[in-house]
């Protein structure tokens, strides 16, 4: 018992937003890539950080010892080499020209400097500052809250009155402040939805004064390799906006370690610290062509920064639009096998001119159990044909994974399916839906469920959950049977939950059963536990002579059912809890 809750064995910079789940382990918010070359170490979700905000800013001090005098000398004495673009936010941002710099900052051609400037500065003054105050459910002790902590990330205007920012920088929000460049004044804001999936938020002020000479970004397509991208935020080092260039250097899709999702991102070299969550990447048009929000750290690797592209914007923004909240990303809900074996092919009675991907299990609780059959082979989404390892055509020269497709929906829209099954083509008309995981990956921002009986705390598995009881290494020290439901396990039907004993509250009444930790319920009095809400209500409703409850390993914990009723509010008492169960549980 006196591992529960240990921390990780080597300290990982944590994440001041929210935690990240993935079906890696859940650091500071971790990304993985594809990078040639490297272990695959490198892109565990330890090393990949979701770029948040700074609780506080501590400048490095040092920066100014190194050879700056140095550096200063050169541009002086080659003016050209400092770019309009470059000089020109310097001088915007300090609001004033320090004499030693005076001279450096003199342009040849005054005209052609000032008209890339035109260009940038309104759309930096449309990036603003998020100041967040969170509060996060205690998934460990469910009945209450854990000490509340600040941060800060970065977000821009859009339309509409409207702000985006990262999903993980206001999560479990308790207060949200904006703050405009070059201003005094923080200004209280809404919260008017959160896409958990691909970690983007939307705010908004009701103060018209914040709105008061703000020019909403405009939004950019998205970009090709090489393109220039510049990243603009408040990350630590200091109070004022920062800005940092580089280019594109992969899209693909990716695991957005916030959401536990993968959906198409932009790979940039740009750097992306802390704070930088939620700024706009501008291209040189001074468009927005994506959102930073995470980047990978690693020995191995250097300047790898992510980017949520336009196309995932747009989704969220529309979705937002169309139903007035946010619907989520569909997906198809199977698990398919690459078809690059010739044999393989063959025995599945294709033939030599058709590609696709096998099916290897369906979700029970996705429509698409309906006419989909494990090992039908998937040819076409919605008429563009799937290779045999699973990739679809992308813009000139390029492929991406055909989840895509699917990314580019949304929920409740219809997809023609065409399969290969025993031989013959059908094809299928599929409603799509977001996806039902056993253990989720998150909460959505509702409080956790607990159900208390004789000191027995009860409660549904969660990667929080987990992540709270066993610290961010949770996927090496949790239960080996937590994990390989997490990972593997698809719900039989759209309520089931995974109820466990989270601990026990010793009292007289449970002697014996003290060391029973996060071990699942399996039945009571012979009776399946389908969730949580099911376990109480048929605990409530017992009139046998004694509770049996059926746990994992085949243990079994039996209770005489009139003292363990008596004996809840006597250890609710002495443990100052509230309630013996959570406010969902007793509508």
């Amino acid at each position: 018992m006196g591992k529960r809750g240990r921390k990780p064995k080597t300290p990982i910079p944590e994440t001041l937003d929210s935690p990240t789940t993935t079906v890696a382990s859940p650091p500071p918010p971790p990304i993985t890539t594809a990078a040639t070359g490297l272990d695959d170490a490198v892109f565990s979700v330890s090393n990949v950080e979701i770029i948040e905000q700074p609780q506080a800013s501590h400048p490095h001090q040092e920066g100014r010892r190194r050879g700056r005098p140095k550096k200063l000398r050169k541009l002086t004495d080659n003016p050209e080499i400092m770019t309009p673009s470059r000089r020109v936010p310097r001088a915007v941002d300090n609001g004033e020209h320090k004499g030693s710099l005076g001279p450096a900052v003199a342009v040849s051609d005054p005209g052609a400097a000032w008209e890339g400037v035109a260009r940038a500065v309104p759309a930096m003054d449309a990036v603003v500052k998020v100041f967040c105050v969170h509060t996060e459910p205690n998934f460990s002790l469910p009945w209450q809250r854990k000490r509340q902590y600040s941060s800060s990330s970065s977000g821009f205007v859009i339309g509409g009155r409207r702000v985006l920012t990262n999903a993980h920088s206001v999560e479990h929000y308790t207060q949200v402040k904006l703050k405009k460049r070059g201003s005094d004044t923080k200004y209280l804001a809404t919260v008017l939805a959160i896409g958990t999936e691909c970690d983007i938020a939307m705010l908004t002020v009701d103060d018209n004064e914040f709105w008061d000479g703000v020019s909403p970004v405009e939004f950019g397509d998205l970009p090709a390799l090489q393109d220039s991208v510049t990243v603009v935020g408040y990350p630590i080092g200091g109070d004022t906006i920062s800005v940092t260039s580089g280019v594109v250097s992969r899209i693909e899709i990716l695991s957005y370690v916030h959401g536990s999702t993968e959906l198409l991102g932009l790979q940039i070299d740009a750097a992306i610290n802390s704070g930088n969550s939620g700024g706009p990447a501008f291209n040189d048009r001074g468009n927005c062509v994506g959102i930073a929000f995470q980047s990978l750290k690693h020995e191995d690797a250097e300047n790898i920064g992510y980017v949520i592209p336009t196309p995932v914007i747009m989704h969220f923004i529309q979705d937002y639009e169309k139903n007035g909240a946010y619907t989520g990303f569909p997906i198809l809900g199977v698990e398919w096998q690459k078809m690059e074996n010739p044999d393989l092919r063959m025995s599945m009675g294709m033939k030599p001119d058709q590609k696709g991907v096998r099916i290897r299990r369906i979700d029970p609780t996705a429509p698409e159990s309906q006419v989909l059959k494990p090992s039908d082979i998937i040819l076409s989404f919605d008429g563009v044909n799937i290779a045999n390892d699973g990739t679809v055509p992308f813009r000139h020269g390029e492929r991406i994974g055909f989840s895509y497709l699917i990314s580019q929906k949304y929920t409740g829209d219809n997809s023609v399916v065409k399969v290969l099954r025993n031989s013959e083509i059908l094809s299928f008309d599929i409603k799509l839906a977001s996806h039902k995981r056993l253990i989720p990956a998150h909460n959505k921002g509702r409080p956790p469920s607990y159900y208390i009986i004789a000191g027995f705390v009860f409660t549904a598995v969660s990667v929080p959950y987990l992540r709270s009881e066993y610290g961010k290494d949770y996927e090496f020290e949790a239960p080996v049977k937590l994990l390989d439901k997490m990972l593997h396990s698809l719900p039989q039907s759209p309520d089931e939950q995974l109820v466990v004993v989270s601990q026990v509250l010793v009292a007289d009444i449970n002697i014996g059963y003290e060391e029973i930790v996060n071990t699942q319920v399996l039945a009571l009095n012979g009776k399946p536990v389908k969730n949580l809400k099911n376990l109480a209500s048929m605990v409530e409703e017992c009139e046998d002579e004694f509770l049996k409850f059926d746990l994992e390993y085949q243990q079994m914990v039996v209770l005489r059912t009139n003292t363990a009723k008596a004996a809840t509010l006597d250890i609710l008492a002495t443990h100052c809890i509230p309630s013996a169960m959570s406010d969902d549980l007793k509508t």
